[in-house]
């Protein structure tokens, strides 16, 4: 997975890539989806939500540039994955979810994969992530916004990013928005196919 679907597909952040790497993949999907668990796609968690694509989960950290002493805020925590990837990268990982039963199940995946300690799952509205937390110096959102959500951008720090897929159903693409004095900063990236982000 690493060397084919990421390096080879121009991830180049080494950190990115030993998490990915030290991350088991395997303990976030639905048992009888563990063969599929490093195939370079999207697959179906229950509740119709699913577990992003390890290319976009490696891009999201990548963009994000992460180098292992800060707060983050993983919105739609779904079962638990990419928080326990940004747990290898960052000091403090937040992440919220808006269904309990969905939550729940990340907490015993983040558990059973030794990432329990590592990784605080609330259940919420992801659109208004956790104030009582802020600030973050990066936020990661894994369902896509009409734009990306004023409250998050307002919960970063100075400079701090917020890494957020953005359009329609249909037609979305990732976008980094970075926190600058004057104002949002946005940097586009690739298209994407993230479920709705709901709030």
């Amino acid at each position: 997975m690493v060397e084919r679907q990421l390096r080879g597909r121009g991830i180049g952040d080494e950190r990115v890539l030993t998490a990915m790497e030290r991350v088991p993949r395997e303990e976030f999907v639905p048992e009888n989806l563990r063969p599929l668990a490093y195939d370079d796609s999207a697959l179906p968690i229950g509740s119709g939500q699913t577990i992003s694509q390890p290319f976009m989960v490696a891009l999201i950290c990548a963009h994000l540039e992460l180098r292992g002493d800060e707060r983050v805020l993983d919105v739609g925590t779904g079962s638990g994955y990419q928080a326990a990837v940004l747990a290898e990268l960052a000091r403090d990982v937040h992440s919220i979810e808006r269904l309990p039963e969905l939550a729940e199940e990340a907490r015993r995946n983040l558990e059973r994969a030794g990432y329990g300690g590592r990784v605080t799952v609330h259940v919420g509205d992801g659109t208004l992530g956790l104030p009582e937390h802020a600030p973050f110096a990066a936020i990661a959102v894994a369902a896509a916004a009409q734009e990306p959500p004023l409250a998050l951008y307002e919960e970063l720090e100075p400079l701090g990013r917020l890494v957020v897929p953005v359009g329609t159903r249909f037609e979305q693409r990732l976008e980094v928005v970075i926190r600058t004095p004057e104002g949002p900063a946005l940097i586009h990236s690739v298209p994407c196919r993230f479920v709705p982000l709901v709030g």
